[in-house]
């Protein structure tokens, strides 16, 4: 099995010695490199060739919000986990929105890190529903109305289906639940999902719930 290449990025030395020796002896990972800051992260990346950057948010020249920004709008970009010391945080959020795949907190056991870490890398997000809403209730404010109106111009463009599919996704519900709640195969479900994230421009699941979130589809589905 090949082990899953990881980037850590953190401007604190003892927090990223912490997270190389918590996270070293794992026989499904290899570090493959450290930055201290944002900007020390796409030559590194070009040299490494990481599956997944785990990013802290706050770094003194180019934070992690910036980094993520310009990784996912690169080609085969990695996968991204944000580290941040706030569960409702409005950076935290926007690195979302720019295609990170969740976020740990820094005090997280290593355990859960480490099932982040592997989760990510298998193309699942590590965001929860409840979370995905402790987020948006938090980034709640003046831009709402312009979000929503963006959103829903954005969703008009999905079929009946695909916009099942995504509220399903919103509603934080792996293919399987939604296979099962929509009487569909899970290949089918995989298939709306991809053509989802097509049409719509985005990235990953949590990119999709957020926008389902904005569009309001959560709240017409009663949730």
């Amino acid at each position: 099995m090949t082990p899953i290449r990881l980037l850590l990025v953190d401007d604190d030395p003892l927090v990223r010695a912490g997270l190389s020796f918590m996270m070293g002896g794992a026989d499904d990972l290899e570090i493959v490199g450290e930055a201290a800051d944002g900007s020390e992260v796409e030559a590194l990346v070009d040299r490494t060739r990481p599956d997944v950057v785990l990013m802290d948010i706050r770094m003194p020249t180019v934070d992690g919000l910036a980094a993520t920004e310009r990784l996912r709008s690169r080609k085969d970009a990695p996968q991204i986990i944000v580290l941040t010391t706030f569960h409702a945080d409005e950076q935290v959020l926007r690195a979302l929105r720019a295609g990170a795949a969740g976020f740990v907190l820094k005090d997280t056991p290593p355990a859960e890190i480490l099932d982040a870490v592997r989760r990510v890398a298998a193309g699942d997000p590590v965001l929860s529903p409840i979370v995905t809403r402790q987020l948006m209730a938090h980034a709640a404010g003046t831009s709402a109305d312009t979000r929503r109106t963006s959103a829903r111009t954005r969703v008009a463009t999905l079929n009946d289906r695909e916009r099942e599919v995504a509220v399903a996704v919103g509603q934080g519900r792996s293919n399987a639940e939604i296979a099962t709640g929509l009487f569909m195969s899970v290949a089918t479900v995989k298939t709306h999902v991809s053509r989802i994230l097509a049409k719509l421009d985005l990235n990953n699941r949590v990119q999709i719930a957020l926008l389902a979130y904005d569009a309001g589809l959560l709240e017409e589905d009663g949730h």
